[in-house]
């Protein structure tokens, strides 16, 4: 088995004490979990793995149905993360991630690096007073925005936001603050001070708008005046396609690698004739060659792949 076109996928739901309600409400997306926090939307690990939800292969798992999709290799987590409470501040020791606010409240807001240049010993310091945001830069949010989170950046999600995240297939976080809260068993959730201090970095504005744009990536001449670069570095490259009617033609992708994955998060509109909408989860296998996505009235679609030759 090995298929040649485009997949609508299920998802894999994930949940955590901090979970939200704006998968649900603005894209009906829904489980069973009583604190439904993340929607994993593209996933080939042993913790999760999409399964395809159309066709004769409904049920079936992508790695099944596409045998270059392997747990061992697969590069790309891709998810919603629903957060209708504050995330714990956070580091990463080797994931690179990108967000995209999708949805949220007028006062939300990120923790997004430090404000200001600190040694360990006083960011310990801080930390041990309860003071550790004071050291960190807070950073209001508002839907269409994009943030790049390399490896080593201090960060935290506030609580009534929806952001979709392309990441790195990786799931190892180290927790260095998580306000004193208990977790869905009612414990306290495990903190990792000691390996998130070894691993922190503090980043100049400039640096990260280095380094997420540090792989060069040039539009399809055809996407020029409907898409956005949002991010290309190692790891991944990200491009925004907002798509209204009327269109002179549908709009031609290509996998741009090993696969390519669009996540509808606006409008509805038709991928190869098959229609699709917001909220939806499409992959799109090498074997595909060229996709063509048409909107009906808008259509906005974030495409996440990872370029040949990196990495």
């Amino acid at each position: 088995m090995a298929i040649s076109y485009p997949v609508r996928l299920n998802y894999v739901y994930k949940e955590a004490v901090w979970g939200g309600s704006r998968m649900k409400t603005l894209f009906g997306l829904d489980s069973d979990l009583p604190h439904q926090a993340e929607g994993w939307a593209l996933t080939v690990r042993d913790d999760g793995e999409n399964t395809l939800a159309q066709g004769k292969f409904t049920g079936t798992l992508l790695s099944a149905a596409d045998p270059s999709a392997k747990k061992e290799d697969f590069p790309l987590l891709i998810k919603y993360i629903d957060a209708g409470d504050k995330l714990s501040i956070q580091v990463h020791p080797a994931k690179t991630e990108f967000w995209y606010i999708v949805d949220c409240a007028p006062d939300s807001w990120l923790i997004y690096g430090q404000n200001g240049d600190y040694s360990e010993e006083q960011l310990r310091e801080a930390l041990g007073r309860g003071e550790l945001e004071s050291c960190l830069r807070r950073q209001p949010v508002k839907p269409g925005e994009c943030y790049f989170i390399p490896t080593g950046l201090t960060h935290a999600i506030g609580d009534n936001i929806l952001i979709a995240e392309i990441q790195e297939n990786s799931n190892i976080t180290y927790r260095v603050y998580d306000y004193d809260r208990p977790g869905i068993d009612g414990r306290p959730r495990e903190l990792h001070t000691d390996k998130a201090f070894s691993v922190m970095k503090n980043f100049s504005e400039e640096e990260l708008e280095s380094l997420r744009f540090s792989v060069p990536y040039e539009l399809p001449e055809e996407q020029k005046e409907t898409s956005a670069v949002l991010a290309s570095c190692n790891e991944f490259t990200v491009v925004k396609h907002s798509l209204t009617e009327p269109l002179a033609n549908p709009l031609a992708i290509k996998a741009g690698g090993e696969f390519s994955h669009l996540l509808i998060i606006g409008g509805e509109g038709a991928i190869n004739g098959e229609p699709c909408k917001s909220g939806e989860s499409w992959y799109i296998p090498a074997a595909a060659g060229e996709v063509w996505l048409t909107p009906k009235k808008e259509l906005v679609v974030l495409e996440s792949f990872r370029l040949q030759g990196t990495n």
